[in-house]
């Protein structure tokens, strides 16, 4: 690969940092309403489902569909339908977990997906994990032992919440590899939040009048959150690689500590801290293996 064009997988340019850093702050407002509407006694299951319908509906508004059809064009809906059952099940659980954990435990578990990601990719994608990786792998899961220490006093019920969320993510970022190459973006971003919609709908009867006007603010901005968040990463992989943006995502805890204890006054304690460490020192060290892997290609 010549130097210019090594150079260019390597950096990644300031807008599309901007991007994913912007990308952190609107998830941590996300997880952040969630919770606040969570413990105000609204259901889980129609927080979720408010999140997606009103997902689908600002993609409708902002990409008009029945002016250029094809964008919505699909290869594969099984698949599709699929994907968005697993971005559902990344919220869902995530929004269990948000009961009795803290926002910063719930992002340092999900800062495990890139390494279950490495581990899957084999299978899945046909990019196998080698000696150094799988040792990435096992490093980033005691990570995941530190904060949760079992056996150690009482297990956090919410913590399997947040691994079958960090899991349901892993396999929606797998499957969108995957149908990358095949799909339109505009596609991927609408059946993701229409499948979850659909399949939640049955959470109508679980509706409940908010009681101030935060709570209606804050129930009609989930979706712009999330709806928003998912537009941005779109931007910022059309201008840099994922090998140049992959340290980038873990920029996210910052928001989520600063929302957690100035909105929740909680801070993690120290194994959680020590955990996070690990992890996110374990998922740096697995993008740099597949940037150098890339930049040899």
């Amino acid at each position: 690969m010549p130097p210019a064009s090594r150079s260019s997988q390597e950096s990644a340019p300031p807008a599309a940092i901007l991007y994913l850093f912007a990308t952190g702050f609107l998830f941590s407002c996300l997880d952040s309403s969630a919770k606040y509407l969570v413990l105000s006694g609204i259901p889980t299951a129609f927080i979720s489902w408010m999140r997606f319908v009103e997902h689908t509906l600002l993609v409708l508004i902002f990409f008009r569909p029945w002016s250029n059809p094809a964008v919505f064009k699909v290869r594969s809906i099984p698949l599709q339908f699929i994907r968005g059952l697993c971005l559902f099940g990344s919220t869902f659980f995530n929004f269990y977990a948000l009961q009795t954990m803290q926002l910063g435990e719930t992002i340092t578990i999900n800062f495990a997906a890139p390494m279950v990601i490495a581990a899957l990719a084999g299978p899945f994608l046909g990019e196998w994990a080698g000696w150094r990786r799988w040792a990435a792998i096992i490093v980033a899961f005691v990570g995941v032992l530190i904060i949760a220490r079992p056996g150690f006093g009482t297990l956090n019920p919410g913590l399997p919440y947040s691994i079958a969320a960090m899991l349901s993510y892993s396999f929606y970022v797998l499957l969108t590899r995957r149908m990358a190459a095949t799909e339109t973006p505009e596609s991927l971003i609408f059946f993701s939040a229409l499948a979850p919609a659909i399949l939640m709908s049955p959470a109508i009867t679980q509706a409940v009048i908010p009681e101030t006007p935060l709570q209606i603010v804050l129930l009609l901005s989930l979706g712009v959150f999330g709806g928003l968040g998912h537009f941005l990463i779109i931007l910022a992989y059309r201008k840099a690689t994922t090998a140049a943006l992959a340290p980038y995502p873990f920029l996210q805890i910052i928001w989520m500590l600063a929302f957690g204890y100035f909105v929740f006054d909680q801070f993690p304690d120290v194994y959680t801290l020590c955990g996070a460490v690990i992890i996110i020192g374990s998922g740096l060290y697995v993008v740099h293996r597949e940037r150098r892997s890339r930049i040899r290609d």
